[in-house]
């Protein structure tokens, strides 16, 4: 199982990465569909059924199965090479993992209701929570890079005042369309 360590981590890095990029589209796309729930008939009729296919698409084809393999493969890594769990920094990853894990629970159950038409957040909080992942995504790479429990701080640290930089920004730019649209 050794000789394969560096197959069974490629593949674990494939699958992370296409596990973000499902999960960071799919809020994009419920932003769009709760924006489309707005619209006038039959623009709105339309943009819902079109938005309903693709987000199924992405969740079912891409997003979850990528988070399934990419914890396989974090598994099989961790059963080849043990000694990573006696690791602070790791305990501190899979910390993050786990959140990582609630954040895609939660993006499932807006899909649901999304699939059902039942509109329950705003187009801006979901802008807001496309941060989320940002973030764990942030913290786990320099936990790994730096191997160090408390280092990663530094990192988290810089993302959430970028973070917050980036919703100024955004604050700015809604009252810039509103004016427009006025």
């Amino acid at each position: 199982m050794e000789n394969y360590y560096n197959y069974i981590k490629s593949l674990h890095l494939i699958f992370v990465i296409t596990w973000f990029s499902g999960l960071f589209y799919i809020v994009r796309l419920f932003v769009y569909q709760i924006e489309a729930s707005q619209k006038a008939s039959p623009e709105k009729e339309i943009l819902q059924k079109q938005y309903k296919i693709m987000t199924y698409r992405l969740w079912y084809i891409i997003t979850w199965p990528s988070a399934v393999l990419a914890s396989i493969f974090a598994i099989l890594l961790l059963y080849i090479s043990p000694v990573w769990l006696q690791q602070s920094w790791m305990h501190v990853k899979l910390g993050f993992v786990f959140a990582l894990y609630l954040y895609h629970l939660k993006c499932h159950q807006i899909f649901k209701q999304l699939q059902n038409d039942e509109v329950k957040h705003t187009s801006n909080f979901m802008r807001l929570w496309n941060e989320g992942a940002t973030i764990i995504l942030f913290a786990v790479v320099f936990l790994v890079i730096l191997k160090n429990a408390v280092n990663w701080i530094y990192g988290v640290i810089g993302i959430i005042l970028f973070s917050v930089i980036i919703m100024l920004g955004f604050k700015f730019y809604k009252k810039i369309r509103e004016r427009n649209q006025s």
